[in-house]
């Protein structure tokens, strides 16, 4: 049974992956990067420390699923995004990491971008990756980005992701954990967020501030800094940014479609998990969405653009 190993060291989380190609079926092994109670991130120096420490730990973790196997080769995600000159420091570790196995046990290694690794982590889980052979729209939305994509095939890359729509002020991460420390909750604040936000029973969202296919994030984050000061609960604080956040993908949507047609939207990134904004997006599209051990940050999607990369096929279900 052969194996392929995958590494991601984003800003948030150290993963690593394991991908079986005969099955499709994966071990992952993941954990956080501590952040002081009341900050709202990292210094990369500080990313870079931590994943140094944990990545050695994630990879032991793996070990049981290792066994009476071989490795056949090492995906990493070296950068942020799938564009030139995109860089930041914390992807070296896994970078640094990989290289090392790989030239160890004289194994190929295969370079990527955290978006892709997101991108091809949510279409396995949903198990879509035969879409992979035609064009579609995706979001990758987390702590660092709101990134609309177009995306096609691509002979060399398997996926050209031509970025299309942004934020051009706040993330929708940012946004959501600006929110949540305003609230008194631990970075990163999602899920406790997303808790709150499900013990409201009715909410209304700020209307979308909308640029082409871009969006602006910067007056929720006051607009909920209001409505605490008004003495408005926490529980509808919660729902009105979550909701808002939904409703600006749902208009980046509406205008992307516009331009490129009713193409299907796949969802990817840790914000997509979120319980509330899953099911007003699917109620409005045809989308796909990663499942929630697959939206956050992980090593999956990596580790599947090394297996295509490596053997230019999938091997298991056919449907998939």
């Amino acid at each position: 049974m052969a194996l392929i190993l995958g590494l991601d060291t984003s800003n948030y989380t150290t993963s690593a992956a394991l991908l079986c190609t005969e099955t499709g079926a994966v071990h992952q092994a993941k954990q956080l990067l501590p952040v002081k109670p009341g900050a709202a991130g990292l210094r990369q120096s500080d990313a870079v420390f931590h994943h140094t420490r944990q990545l050695p730990q994630q990879l032991e973790a793996l070990k049981p699923y290792m066994a009476q196997t071989r490795l056949d080769a090492i995906g990493v995600s070296a950068r942020p995004r799938s564009l030139e000159g995109s860089y930041m420091p914390c992807f070296l570790t896994g970078l640094g990491a990989a290289r090392a196995l790989a030239a160890v046990n004289g194994l190929p290694l295969y370079e990527t971008s955290h978006q892709m690794g997101h991108v091809l982590a949510a279409l396995y889980s949903a198990e879509k990756l035969s879409a992979l052979q035609r064009p579609f729209l995706a979001f990758h939305v987390s702590g660092g980005t709101t990134d609309l994509l177009y995306c096609e095939p691509d002979p060399q890359e398997l996926l050209r992701i031509t970025p299309c729509g942004t934020s051009l002020d706040l993330k929708a991460g940012q946004a959501i954990d600006r929110v949540g420390l305003m609230l008194g909750l631990q970075f990163p604040c999602g899920p406790a967020l997303e808790a709150l936000a499900c013990q409201c029973k009715s909410w209304e969202h700020l209307c979308p501030v909308i640029r082409g296919m871009d969006c602006c994030l910067s007056g929720l984050e006051n607009k909920c800094q209001s409505l605490l000061e008004q003495g408005e609960s926490s529980e509808r604080i919660a729902a009105y940014c979550l909701m808002t956040i939904a409703e600006t993908i749902a208009a980046m949507t509406r205008a992307a479609q516009k331009k490129y047609g009713r193409l299907p939207v796949l969802f990817a990134g840790g914000v997509m998990s979120n319980r509330l904004i899953r099911p007003f997006l699917a109620e409005r599209m045809e989308c796909w969405f990663a499942e929630p051990a697959f939206a956050a940050d992980n090593a999956v999607g990596v580790a599947v653009y090394a297996m295509l990369q490596n053997k230019g096929e999938i091997s298991w279900q056919s449907s998939v």
